[in-house]
């Protein structure tokens, strides 16, 4: 063994801590006698929290000085959830870790009393003019198409603090990933999982990945044995799909692959802020053309609309400070 210790760089929130601590423990089960600590960085996602995210505007707001850490050699390897990370990475690094998919669905949690049951049931029981916290586009986009009448109230914080908001009292319901409630030990906040038809996940929700130096043989070997290669096979195709798309800024912008008998099926979505127009699509081909098939997908969804729409978001975007974002 090259080394006796590795550093994991992280963001410091609960869920981050949890999924860095998580890839720690693997590799000291795959190396009992390595030393690995956790360098916890505050990214700019972290440091703005009074600016919805839309109007920030930029990529890499979660991953950027975590990669600095790499690069400058704070860290060895960096853990990010995957719908966190631009699908460009800076000169001298790479993915070459993407680890087994959690729900990559969205929940629906709504206001109620601990232990007296939840005074809404489901997304379809909310009432006319109900308020809704999320800071993700596109899930109000795709919430606000089917309910033009919900109130969407801008949703920051970490997961903690999120669902603090809604019990003060904030919002009648929010929504959040549900990979990342599921694995704080918080799935019974859970009201409802959100079918995917009435919300399309974010490119890579549910999944964790690991970033490293591209020439650092001695880390791309230890966290290899770490790959899930069905979820990697579908988050790559979900981030050619977005590499097709993306711009300067957060946007309406949603894709689920998977796999099934070697052949991959995938279906994506870009709509408009508002919700009143959604363009959708849907792909089957081989799993050894993910990427391929993303592509395609992104392709054939801007010839319907898409480039359109998109336009219009990017032009009301901030410019750039350097995906979806957050839970």
């Amino acid at each position: 063994m090259d080394k006796q210790r590795v550093i994991i760089g992280t963001r410091g929130s609960k869920l981050a801590l949890w999924q860095a601590e998580w890839v720690k423990s693997e590799i000291q089960r795959l190396h009992p006698g390595l030393e690995v600590e956790l360098n916890k960085i505050k990214t700019t996602g972290d440091k703005i929290l009074d600016v919805p995210l839309a109007k920030v505007g930029g990529k890499g707001l979660f991953v950027k000085e975590i990669e600095e850490a790499l690069l400058s050699g704070g860290a060895d390897l960096a853990v990010h959830s995957m719908k966190d990370v631009p699908t460009d990475f800076p000169k001298g690094l790479h993915l070459p870790v993407i680890c087994k998919r959690e729900d990559p669905r969205d929940a629906f949690i709504a206001a109620g009393v601990k232990g007296k049951g939840f005074r809404i049931n489901s997304f379809k029981d909310l009432p006319n003019g109900a308020t809704i916290g999320t800071s993700s586009l596109r899930r109000s986009c795709q919430l606000l198409s089917l309910r033009p009448d919900l109130g969407i109230g801008q949703l920051r914080g970490n997961l903690d603090t999120r669902l603090r908001k809604l019990d003060e009292g904030q919002f009648d319901a929010i929504i959040l990933a549900a990979a990342g409630v599921k694995r704080l030990g918080w799935a019974d906040r859970i009201t409802e999982i959100i079918p995917m038809e009435i919300s399309l996940p974010a490119i890579g929700q549910g999944a964790i990945g690991i970033e490293c130096r591209t020439n650092d043989d001695f880390i791309n070997h230890l966290i290899a044995p770490l790959n899930h290669s069905e979820t990697s096979v579908c988050v790559r195709a979900e981030r050619a799909f977005l590499k097709k798309l993306e711009g300067g800024c957060q946007v309406p912008i949603a894709a689920h692959a998977k796999l099934a008998g070697g052949m991959i099926m995938m279906d994506g979505l870009v709509g408009s802020i508002t919700g009143d127009r959604i363009v959708r699509g849907h792909i089957e081909g081989s799993s050894g053309d993910a990427e391929s098939i993303g592509t395609s997908l992104a392709e054939d969804i801007l010839s319907r609309g898409a480039k359109e729409i998109l336009d219009e978001v990017y032009g009301r975007c901030a410019p750039p400070v350097d995906g979806e974002i957050g839970s």
